[in-house]
């Protein structure tokens, strides 16, 4: 990650994404209240975004009132946006299923970062945002789903 250029996004593209996802399906998410994932996922819900819970160790639970799948292909519904709470080193196989659901953003977490994913994701027509946190960005731009 440190021979890769820096990461710019517009305030503009940014502004976009969050005001127009509505479903965010969240990789990586996690029932222990004082985890990041959990924090961010109650953040959007609260915000007016419907977030499914994707991690196949808590497969079938519920968090935050939202049943947990074991990976993106179980969701039935379309899927906006991808938030992958996951190593960086993991976001390849994310990105592909990103695209085999038809998934319109694949977003990862600060810290989160992965070139290749991201050009294989951009490539087959997924807007990419990495080493961003969407709880972060919607405050800071006063963001909410129109």
């Amino acid at each position: 990650m440190t021979d890769s250029p820096p990461l710019v996004y517009s305030d503009a593209l940014l502004r976009r994404i969050l005001a127009h996802t509505r479903t965010i399906a969240m990789v990586g998410a996690s029932s222990k209240s004082n985890r990041p994932s959990h924090m961010v996922m109650e953040y959007l819900q609260a915000k007016g975004y419907r977030v499914i819970p994707v991690n196949p160790a808590a497969a079938g639970q519920e968090i935050l009132g939202e049943t947990v799948r074991a990976s993106l292909a179980e969701i039935a519904e379309p899927v906006d946006m991808v938030d992958v709470f996951r190593h960086s080193d993991q976001v390849g196989a994310v990105a592909d299923e990103a695209v085999a659901i038809g998934a319109k953003v694949l977003w990862t977490q600060l810290g989160v970062r992965n070139d290749e994913a991201a050009a294989r994701a951009e490539a087959a027509g997924l807007t990419v945002v990495m080493d961003r946190c969407p709880k972060i960005e919607c405050d800071r731009l006063g963001v909410e789903p129109e």
